[in-house]
């Protein structure tokens, strides 16, 4: 695979590293990882082990110390494989909401376990009734002494079932609007009655990822897990994450990208149909020539937006146009891949099938494309 502009010979090698422990660990867990829907603990601490979980976490909490485009090239790595089963960057992103607002204390707590893999990290924001819109989240937090006690549901949580460190998306002052929503962090292993997992949801893709519910009923959770210490920040520390959330998914659509490129340049190298391979028919290469070009525009787009984020550069406004272009154009070339499989591309014997059911959520979590819009046009009219 090409190297980015950006990465330098520590990318690379660490690009290696991540690469080869994938290839090493992935191929023998798929099957059983698909059968029963979720991604054991032990491999999520093999992971840690190689440092894959903490490359941007400061030394000091036990991580590599190096920025955050080292995450980039696990993501891309990952992404690289086909599978969409290991929940890599909501947890990366968990860590960073601890390590960019929490308290010393919380950060000495919690994040050496996110780093090594004894923790695995889930954010818990989309409710059943308020999907994008996270202003209208019905989570409440009741202050009770030095206890908040936590109500409500949660629903398409990513590593919910496995997850032993929840950031929740509360209200802990329902009538300021924004400004009375706080991020409490709920370490299940010491949860008693009031926690409950839900389901394990059955997807349409990502069958081996543990995307679950989530219900509190009076949980109690000691005050000083609210994040930063101080409430009504939860709003200001989600809008202030986004922008790189996006952008992780602008790596994962990257990634998959090339993926099916690379299954469906093999195969229509090896399928034959009247004598001859598919590659020759013009149909083929025309439409190669146009995946090709896509994905080349589109890891032009992900470069341009890693240097405007090293810059201080990459706004909100920008993330949204990287979030909705990037999966709109990773829908379109896997479609386009499959297509060239023919009958084949519709069973999930062939790798391009399940890149095609994995696609689809990309244009719907981390904001759905058409908010993208939305945020964009308010940008260029903000009368």
């Amino acid at each position: 695979m090409k190297h980015a502009p950006w990465m330098t010979d520590d990318h690379v090698a660490y690009g290696d590293t991540v690469r080869h422990f994938l290839s090493r660990e992935l191929p023998g867990n798929l099957e059983r990882w698909t059968a029963q829907g979720y991604v054991e603990a032990e491999f999520w601490r093999k992971a840690g082990d190689v440092g894959i979980l903490g490359a941007s976490i400061p030394e000091c909490y036990g991580g590599g110390g190096l920025d955050r485009t080292f995450d980039a090239v696990a993501f891309l790595e990952y992404s690289r494989t086909g599978d969409t089963g290991w929940g890599l960057g909501v947890h990366n992103i968990a860590a960073h909401y601890i390590l960019g607002y929490g308290t010393e204390e919380q950060k000495t707590r919690w994040l050496p376990g996110l780093v090594s893999g004894e923790r695995i990290g889930a954010i818990a924001i989309t409710e059943p009734g308020s999907g994008s819109d996270m202003k209208s989240i019905a989570t409440r937090a009741r202050k009770q002494g030095d206890h908040y006690r936590i109500s409500g549901s949660k629903i398409f949580i990513t590593n919910g079932q496995t997850a032993n460190l929840l950031c929740v998306v509360t209200k802990t002052d329902p009538g300021a609007g924004s400004r009375g929503v706080s991020i409490i962090v709920v370490d299940t292993n010491e949860a008693g009655e009031g926690f409950r997992r839900g389901r394990k949801l059955k997807k349409l893709g990502m069958q081996r990822q543990d995307t679950s519910e989530l219900f509190f009923d009076e949980l109690s959770v000691p005050a000083e897990n609210l994040l930063g210490a101080v409430d009504g920040q939860g709003f200001y520390q989600l809008m202030h994450q986004l922008s790189w959330e996006r952008l992780i998914i602008g790596f994962m659509a990257l990634g998959a990208c090339e993926r099916a490129l690379e299954v469906t340049l093999d195969y229509v190298k090896g399928r034959r149909a009247f004598q001859k391979r598919l590659i020759e028919f013009q149909n083929t290469r025309f439409k190669l020539a146009e995946v090709a070009t896509k994905v080349e525009v589109l890891r032009a787009f992900v470069d341009q937006a890693v240097a405007d984020f090293l810059a201080g550069k990459y706004d909100g406004t920008r993330a949204a146009m990287m979030k909705w272009w990037a999966t709109q154009t990773q829908c379109e070339i896997v479609d386009e891949c499959l297509q060239l499989h023919g009958g084949y591309g519709y069973t999930m014997e062939y790798p391009i099938a399940e890149l095609y059911t994995d696609a689809r959520v990309q244009k719907i979590y981390g904001g759905t494309n058409e908010i993208m819009k939305d945020l964009i046009a308010r940008a260029l009219d903000p009368n």
